[in-house]
């Protein structure tokens, strides 16, 4: 067994918690998976991984370990994607990112514009909230991440912004004595930045009001529709609802909130994912722009 894909067993041991899901999601045999842990537990000198119950653990040296690990696969699979990208752009691979709001309401117009130009770029997109998506790019595992302000460790990689406020906007029954201390709250899952927003904003209203927590944008927005509630959402976002009144923005101190996306990839991009940069910033209907340091 290659030394990646013993590395890729730790990480998917890692992810899956057992090593019978490791083997599931490698589709490989569960002795395979402890023979690589074990080989890679051998040429670190440490034990990776401990007995618990009837299962296994990853030991802090195994976690710290892992996180390496995801950052050698990632580089390799990015130095992979460069190479072939470098030879043929036209025909190498972009792996995106996106927070759950940008995936659903931003990415597929301009995966949609990109693809009708250069069509045969393969194209890989993960969904997630803000607290999984950077660490993808942090450890290569991504070339390109659509989503709020990076963190100050991946700000020098920011390539493009576009415009986005955050609003409060509820069904119009909702607008008629709306108090944001006594409305119910319709908010995202944990870990997404548009509720630490939203409960930053109410923490500053000293507000405590009643909430209810939906999976995902479009889950919390059909809820506003349908009179459930409140919440804070992209005005592109509900744009459609706001023009045809489905939707109301309400008034409330701290909004509109001017929260642009960012485009952010490594310094050292493939050429692929320059490519599809360099369509964000030449295309002025996807409303792109160069960021005010590089303008």
């Amino acid at each position: 067994m290659t030394t990646n894909a013993r590395l890729r067993a730790l990480v998917e041991l890692a992810d899956a918690g057992s090593v019978r899901g490791a083997a599931q999601r490698l589709v490989v045999t569960e002795s395979s998976v402890s023979a690589a842990v074990s080989a890679l537990a051998a040429d670190v000198g440490v034990p990776l991984v401990r007995r618990n119950g009837r299962g296994v653990l990853l030991t802090p040296a195994g976690e710290r370990y892992a996180g390496y690990a995801r950052r050698i696969l990632g580089l390799h699979d990015e130095a992979m994607a460069a190479a072939r990208g470098e030879a043929d752009p036209e025909r190498g691979l972009l792996r995106l990112a996106a927070v759950t709001m940008a995936g659903e309401h931003v990415v597929p117009a301009l995966l949609a514009s990109f693809h009708k130009r250069h069509p045969d770029v393969t194209l890989q997109l993960e969904v997630d909230h803000r607290a999984r998506v950077w660490p993808l790019l942090a450890q290569h595992e991504v070339d390109l991440v659509l989503a709020g302000r990076p963190p100050d460790d991946l700000a020098d990689g920011i390539r493009a912004v576009s415009a986005n406020s955050l609003v409060v906007v509820g069904s119009p029954r909702s607008a008629d004595g709306f108090s944001p201390a006594d409305a119910t709250w319709l908010m995202r899952e944990a870990g997404s930045g548009t509720r630490a927003t939203c409960e930053a904003l109410l923490a500053a209203l000293e507000a405590d009001p009643p909430t209810l927590v939906l999976g995902s944008p479009g889950a919390v927005i059909a809820a506003a529709e349908a009179g459930l509630g409140v919440t804070l959402a992209s005005r592109q976002a509900v744009a459609r609802q706001l023009e045809g009144g489905e939707l109301v923005e309400l008034p409330m101190p701290g909004t509109p909130l001017h929260r642009p996306w960012h485009a952010v990839s490594h310094r050292h991009a493939t050429a692929s994912t320059d490519m599809f940069v360099k369509h964000l910033l030449t295309h002025p209907e996807l409303s792109w722009t160069a960021p005010p340091a590089a303008r």
